[in-house]
């Protein structure tokens, strides 16, 4: 049964949300931004997950069922779902009669789902679909209630209940298809009149079944409800990689630039690289790296070689200029491990210098700078002392 399994849901987003719209400023709940969409989109994105989900039936107000229906044309676009539109009715449950009407009709079962529940998850969407699947005609998630429930009348308590039997009940509410239909068709001729689908089926004597529902399924309702819709922004961790290279020429030709690396002067041999800029090939390196964090580009195309402005400008210089642009995007180096590949000269006698300077330029403890070097065992250009290549990784959070 299951592989022939045919779900669709209907998002019920028809209500007006009276006790929230002083809060809201005359918006209904369905329609508040989350994540740049309504709020009822974010079930629909978590359906679009569910791999045995073929479509979705939105439900809205009449008086706006036309501008939401061209809406959601730009909003589905990537859903990955079929999806139609009905016009709400006067209570929820009408509502709910007229998504079912849209529905195909080979649909084999129907979720029920409150718009104004945006958290539930698709753990929660296969499980009601994995009791479905094994023959409940309805299925209903439910949380164990925490607080002691009494029943009181006129300020009397009457009777305290039995949590143990009790359960606060959520939605998606699943259910066979053809028994949902029959249910509304008669509670429309009987005038009965229910909170939720599934009470439908009990009042009609259909087996109802209790699946573990999500505390964190919780339905906007209250003004301080809203304060759940209002994401923190927490910072993401970022690496960057960086990549550079440098020939050697003969000192005494033309753009020749002195050895320099990490911003330190390495004198030993009297190696000299052609550069524009003053060929610094570690900084060069941590500079892409640096980009490559907040999706910046390169060096080449932020310091274009060509520029006369930058003839033999310090590296040192344009790593300030990096450093300010990436810290602008909300990015904040948090440690480098760079690494120069060169024959020769030797690193060794200058590893600490270099560290540490490269350190004070990013304003970083020396212990968060990490500097390795290696030669290519006498192979390729590096090894046949035709240039010097460095790498570079750089660690950090980026806040939004």
């Amino acid at each position: 049964m299951e592989q022939r399994m045919r779900a669709w849901s209907i998002i019920v987003a028809a209500g007006r949300g009276e006790r929230l719209l002083d809060a809201t400023g005359g918006v209904s709940k369905q329609f508040l931004e989350w994540r740049g969409e309504p709020l009822y989109m974010a079930f629909a994105r978590t359906l679009a997950c569910c791999a045995r989900m073929s479509g979705v039936v939105f439900v809205f107000p009449a008086e706006v069922l036309a501008a939401e229906e061209a809406r959601l044309r730009l909003l589905a676009k990537d859903l990955g779902l079929e999806w139609r539109c009905a016009a709400g009715g006067a209570r929820r449950q009408d509502s709910v009669r007229n998504g079912l009407a849209v529905l195909p009709r080979d649909c084999d079962f129907v979720l029920v789902h409150d718009a104004a529940r945006p958290f539930a998850s698709a753990v929660l969407v296969n499980r009601v679909l994995d009791a479905l699947a094994a023959g409940a005609a309805g299925v209903i998630p439910g949380v164990p209630l925490t607080d002691t429930v009494k029943k009181v009348r006129d300020g009397i308590v009457e009777l305290t209940l039995d949590r143990e039997k009790l359960s606060a009940v959520q939605t998606p509410q699943g259910f066979a298809a053809d028994a949902l239909v029959r249910a509304h068709r008669r509670a429309v001729s009987d005038g009965v009149t229910v909170t939720d689908d599934a009470a439908l089926l009990e009042w009609y004597g259909a087996t109802v079944r209790v699946v573990a529902g999500e505390t964190a399924n919780i339905k906007i309702t209250r003004a301080e409800d809203l304060a759940m819709l209002k994401e923190e922004r927490l910072p993401v961790f970022r690496t960057g990689f960086g990549y550079d290279v440098h020939a050697y020429i003969d000192p005494d030709e033309a753009r020749a630039r002195p050895l320099v690396l990490g911003g330190v002067p390495v004198p030993e041999g009297k190696f000299a690289v052609r550069a524009h800029s003053d060929g610094d090939v570690l900084l060069h390196a941590l500079m892409d790296a640096l980009l490559g964090c907040v999706g910046g580009g390169d060096i080449g195309k932020l310091f274009p070689n060509r520029d006369p402005a930058l003839d033999n400008v310090s590296s040192a210089a344009l790593l300030a200029e990096v450093l300010s642009l990436v810290r602008g995007k909300g990015f904040a180096p948090a440690y480098a491990d760079l690494t120069i590949i060169a024959q020769k000269p030797a690193i060794a006698p200058h590893r600490e210098a270099i560290r540490a300077n490269v350190a004070r330029l990013m304003d970083l403890p020396v212990g968060v700078v990490n500097l390795k070097a290696t030669t290519e065992e006498g192979l390729g250009f590096t090894g046949s002392l035709e240039g010097l290549k460095a790498v570079a990784l750089v660690g950090g959070t980026l806040r939004a």
